[in-house]
């Protein structure tokens, strides 16, 4: 299947926000648009993912779809948003394997699974595929057709929008859909565009081995810009809008929500020296001790030897590995408000402009007085 490109027209004056990969999380996208004070006036740019990942993504589906109807709002097909039609179709451009493995592991968090169930059909068995494909038809005719008529870039003169990324901005039409829509590691192709190209698909804290963060990645010499902030995946991980400029050529900015409470830090913290950020992909561990709440581990990749959450660790037939873990203390002065992603025994796993650290000192909920120790 070839890629499906559609011209975009952003006229001046207009306020354009661009999100990617909510991952059904309908809490965190309404949260990042209240924040936003999104508005008719605005217009809105969906990269994709809407689904996959979390039970809440029919939820989110229908409301990117009430969306499109109230407002300007341009959506893409993310690699996520294409497995349901592309089952349901047949799967041509999906292996046939692909399907009971992500079945299994996902669950109801898989939307052709929750579709399936909701329209009274079984899934669980490659046998079932025939029967479940019809129900999901019959049962869900206007959420397959707008899932089908998204296109894979939205472009014009100035920018290019695609979930996961391309090799190049010429005969685009040329691509293959899938390659636009995941897109693994895009920034370490090496590409560079005369266009900005805005993309998802990749939470951009992978591309950082030392300190961890979810904020935008912008990179002005090659006309790049990263937006995926982990929602869902990450347990750190926030819901970025990249503001686009005014003019082309102008300042980008970004708001971004995480669902964290928020605290006031009341001592001042210095950075740590170099820090590492264990991520995805390169999580792998050798346990030296283990504890209740902490274990000491030595990261198989680096050497490094760390205390890493018990709760983040995980074990498969490779051995064991975790969810992202880092040894960073975040730069804190006191009176700045930190994000709260996990208060533990020893110190405070939290975030600062997107950024996650350990932060030692004591907090108070903003407002309270109060001064509990961490």
């Amino acid at each position: 299947m070839k890629a499906k490109v559609r011209p975009i027209r952003l006229p001046a004056g207009r306020r354009v926000l661009v999100i990617s990969d909510i991952h059904g999380n309908l809490p965190f996208f309404k949260g990042l648009l209240k924040k936003a004070a999104f508005s008719a006036e605005d217009i809105l740019i969906l990269l994709g993912d809407i689904l996959e990942k979390s039970e809440g993504g029919l939820e989110a589906l229908h409301y990117v779809m009430e969306l499109s109807r109230r407002y300007t709002v341009y959506t893409l097909r993310g690699n996520c948003d294409d497995i349901t039609p592309a089952f349901v179709d047949g799967g041509r451009h999906i292996p046939a394997a692909f399907y009971p493995r992500y079945f299994a592991a996902w669950g109801e968090k898989c939307a052709a699974v929750k579709l399936a169930h909701a329209a009274g059909a079984a899934i669980e068995d490659p046998s079932d595929y025939p029967a479940a494909r019809r129900a999901i038809a019959a049962a869900f005719p206007e959420e397959l057709d707008f899932l089908r008529g998204l296109p894979h870039i939205y472009r014009n003169d100035d920018y290019l929008f695609v979930h996961g990324g391309v090799p190049r901005e010429e005969r685009l039409e040329e691509l293959e859909a899938h390659g636009c829509m995941k897109n693994d590691d895009f920034l370490g192709q090496g590409h560079s565009f005369r266009r900005w190209v805005v993309v998802g698909h990749w939470p951009v804290t992978l591309y950082h081995p030392d300190i961890p963060s979810a904020k935008p990645i912008l990179l002005s010499d090659r006309h790049i810009a990263s937006i995926d902030g982990g929602c869902t995946l990450k347990v750190d991980g926030q819901l970025n809008a990249l503001i686009l400029p005014e003019e082309p050529g102008g300042q980008f900015s970004y708001l971004a929500y995480d669902g964290n409470e928020v605290m006031t830090a009341l001592d001042p913290q210095a950075p740590s020296a170099d820090p590492i950020n264990i991520r995805w992909g390169r999580s792998r561990l050798e346990v030296l001790e283990r504890g209740t709440e902490f274990c000491r581990c030595r990261h198989l990749e680096s050497g490094r030897e760390l205390d890493i959450l018990t709760s983040y660790l995980r074990e498969d037939e490779g051995g064991v590995y975790c969810e992202d873990s880092t040894d960073y203390r975040l730069p804190v002065t006191a009176g700045e408000r930190l994000s709260i992603v996990r208060r533990t025994s020893r110190g405070t796993l939290a975030k600062k402009d997107g950024a996650t650290g350990w932060y030692f000192g004591r907090l108070s909920a903003p407002g309270d007085g109060r001064s509990p120790s961490v």
